[in-house]
């Protein structure tokens, strides 16, 4: 009986500190897509109006330099063309779609497409890192749909073509992005990795840019506060905190962790802008809160990927 009751706590004390870990983990990633939900009331109370790609290049180029200048390591090898893809989908062409998006849907019915994310995350990992698609992962994956649009679909909204292709859209991105990310690995420290990302996917921005937006005549210091949240929290921050957490969790589980954006947005336009939840706003949020916890336990610890190290090499004088 007491040898039975020693091995029990040998196997069961290491299985609770996973478990510990993982909820931890998920805790510390989510506070990343809670972040993002502040990106609207910013947007719209600080920056310069009708300026959104501004927004995206400036939310990108310069903590990616200002990353990569800090850390002096630059990719090698696969890297580079790696590095590049993944700036593009995680950052330069999923900001760009969004900003198609945007400009040719009415808010909710962007975030709705956006939802689906964690479904098309799930289904790509499944095919590419071989992770379930489980029964709970496609309720979960619906819920959270519903939810979104209970919570910011409006009565009025319309549809176009082009929009909702270009929302889809940035939705692939995003979950290829989240995908390769975690099948590449990740070979450098945090802040290198975003810092190559974000500069690949701002520097794509940028001539976008000029030929669609052109640079403003004038930038007021509540422009200029609006733009740092959004460089240094709201991406520098909180894409290295993103690009963490994917290294640590499952996919099924990370993705879902995304659907926290359109809450905290809402719950932000309440406080903030003395806007109304209703009863049906209300069962939404429910609704993306369970889908949300149901999928944030993996059946078994996840370790994360390990590639290639780059280390910085010494100068030669």
């Amino acid at each position: 009986m007491s040898r039975d009751f020693a091995v029990g706590n040998v196997v069961s004390e290491p299985a609770n500190r996973a478990v510990g870990t993982s909820r931890r983990s998920s805790l510390q990633t989510g506070l990343t897509p809670a972040v993002w939900g502040t990106t609207y009331i910013v947007a719209t109370e600080f920056l310069p109006a009708g300026r959104p790609l501004l927004a995206a290049a400036l939310r990108a180029l310069p903590v990616g330099v200002a990353f990569l200048l800090y850390r002096r390591l630059l990719p090698v090898g696969v890297w580079w063309w790696r590095a590049a893809v993944l700036g593009l989908l995680n950052i330069g062409v999923f900001f760009a779609l969004l900003f198609v998006a945007a400009f040719r849907l009415p808010g909710g019915v962007a975030a709705t497409a956006g939802a689906l994310q964690p479904l098309v995350a799930a289904g790509i990992a499944a095919v590419v890192l071989g992770e379930a698609f489980t029964r709970r992962v496609a309720l979960a994956g619906t819920a959270g749909v519903a939810g979104v649009a209970l919570l910011v679909l409006g009565p009025k909204a319309s549809l176009d073509s082009i929009g909702v292709a270009a929302a889809l859209a940035g939705t692939v991105s995003m979950a290829t992005g989240v995908v390769l990310t975690k099948h590449w690995g990740r070979p450098v420290d945090l802040i290198t990795f975003t810092g190559w990302q974000l500069s690949a996917g701002g520097l794509a921005l940028v001539p976008v840019v000029l030929v669609v937006e052109g640079i403003p005549s004038e930038i007021t210091p509540f422009n200029v506060a609006g733009f740092a949240w959004l460089a240094v929290v709201g991406t520098g921050l909180a894409y290295a905190n993103w690009f963490r957490g994917i290294q640590l969790l499952p996919v099924s589980v990370v993705s879902f962790l995304g659907l926290l954006s359109p809450l905290v947005a809402s719950i932000a336009g309440w406080i903030a802008l003395d806007q109304t939840l209703t009863a049906p706003q209300l069962f939404g949020a429910a609704l993306i809160l369970t889908a949300v916890i149901a999928t944030q336990h993996s059946e078994r610890p996840h370790r994360p990927k390990t590639t290639t190290t780059i280390t910085p090499q010494p100068a030669t004088r």
